[in-house]
This record gives structure tokens, sequence and C-alpha cells, in this order.
């Protein structure tokens, strides 16, 4: 992989974050409509979901017009480059609906099947994360590295709910069993944000049953060069399947705890 190439995937997704997340600033001091919903009643999309979509990938095709792209509200293009992009315009839509200061515009680039670059924005708070392939990972310019946690009692983890009911009820009995094996649980509504809070050393860890690609793409990548292990329960890469990013010093324990809890397994 090409560190120049690398870079200049980075440089180009914080510019496209930048004008995103304005945008949906924007929208939001207006009026937040809903547009419609996904895979359930209470999955919202809204129209500033569709317009930071559109000016990532018009921004991405004005530039690489070879490029492939994987975006959440419905982009999809095959590309001739070897770089795929992979777009999440708002992760944590329900959120931004509610007015609550945790969303983000995540966006990864991928060279030849490996993810080279990403970049995570929260509008409401100015924060943005990135990371490229070893390269380290900063906020707002600082270098950021996982907790020094090693102790899975002490630890605090982050998770999250998808939208279908019975999904939803299977992820609740696994939370009530592990809750008494750790610190405490937090649940923050961005599967990107949670990435970025295990990178900063917020969190001790973070694990969500049924990601989408773009959900975690760049989440993944920032965890990654700040210093965390990321996975499935089944010893490979973390996928839409089940994700698991935490610090070093926890991973196992709670890998094992998880896997006792059948956490990734599907709903019936």
């Amino acid at each position: 992989m090409s560190k120049t190439n690398a870079l200049a995937l980075l440089e180009l997704a914080t510019t496209l974050a930048t004008a995103a997340g304005a945008a949906v600033i924007d929208i939001r001091a207006e009026a937040v409509q809903t547009a419609t919903t996904k895979v359930s009643p209470t999955d919202p999309v809204t129209e500033g979901d569709r317009l930071a979509e559109q000016i990532v990938v018009e921004g991405i095709l004005a530039e690489r017009p070879d490029d492939g792209i994987v975006g959440e509200e419905g982009t999809s293009r095959q590309g001739t480059s070897g770089v795929v992009w992979y777009i999440d315009p708002i992760d944590g839509t329900t959120n931004y609906l509610y007015g609550l200061p945790a969303y983000s515009v995540s966006i990864a680039a991928a060279i030849d099947g490996e993810m080279a670059a990403g970049v995570v924005l929260n509008p409401a708070t100015s924060e943005m994360f990135v990371a490229t392939r070893g390269g380290g990972a900063r906020c707002n310019g600082r270098p950021i590295s996982v907790s020094g946690g090693g102790d899975l009692s002490s630890a605090l983890v982050a998770t999250g709910f998808g939208y279908q009911a019975e999904r939803r009820r299977q992820q609740a009995t696994v939370v009530a069993e592990l809750l008494p094996q750790i610190r405490d649980i937090r649940r923050m509504g961005s599967a990107a944000l949670d990435l970025c809070s295990v990178a900063a050393g917020r969190v001790d860890a973070y694990y969500e049953l049924g990601l989408n690609s773009w959900d975690y793409a760049a989440g993944w990548l920032i965890a990654v060069e700040a210093g965390a292990v990321c996975n499935n329960l089944r010893s490979g890469p973390p996928d839409e399947r089940f994700l698991l990013a935490s610090t070093p010093g926890v991973h196992d324990a709670l890998t094992t705890v998880l896997g006792d809890l059948e956490a990734d397994r599907p709903e019936s």
C-alpha cells in the first residue's frame, strides 16, 4: 500500500467530512424532518443523511471518478482504480433527529481490499478522528491511544442495539448477563463514535451485533491504529455479523465472556 496514496485519500476524506458535517448542522438548525425509515419504523433517515451522502459522493467522483463507493443511503458503484470508499453520512441518525450531540460523518477508503484511511467527524462537538494504515490515530491533530485497562471487572464497555424487536431482546439478554462482570455499560448511539471512544481511551471496549461495513470501516481503522484489538468472536476480522474492539488487556477475557453468552448469535 502506498503511504502517499493513503495520505491523499485521508486529505480528501477530511475535506468532504468537514463539508458534509457543516451541511447537516445547518439543516439541524433549521428543522429536521424524517424522510423515510429503513429496517423498522424506529430506524429513521433524514434529509441530512441524504444531503451528506450526496456531498461526499459528488466530492469523491469529482476528484476520483474511477473509485468504487459503498454508501449507507443507497450509493453503490463498482470502480476500476482499486480504491473503494465506505460512507456513513450520519452515523447515529436517531441522536441527530433528537438533537443529542453524538452523531458522526464516517468516511473510509480501502486500497485493494485493505483499509487505508478513515475519518470520523462529530459535527456537534467538532471532534475529528483520523487514521491511516500504519500512521497512527489522531483526534483534532493530537495522537490518541487506547486505555491501559487490564481487568475485565473494571472495564467500561460500550455497545449498541439493532432496530428489530427480536434482535434488541436478544442483545438486552446479553447485556444483563455481562453487566455484573464489568464496571458498567455505555450506549451512545453511534458505532463510529464508539470505536473512536475505544481509540481515545474513553471506554475500554465496544461490541455490537449486526453492523454494516459503512458503520465500522473508518472507526475500526482508527481504533486499530490507536492500539485496539478488533475482531469477531470466531478468531476472524470484524464483519457484519459481529465486532469487538478493546484495549488489549481485557480483550481475551471479554471475548470469552461474550462467546459464552453467544453474543453473535443471530436472532431466532
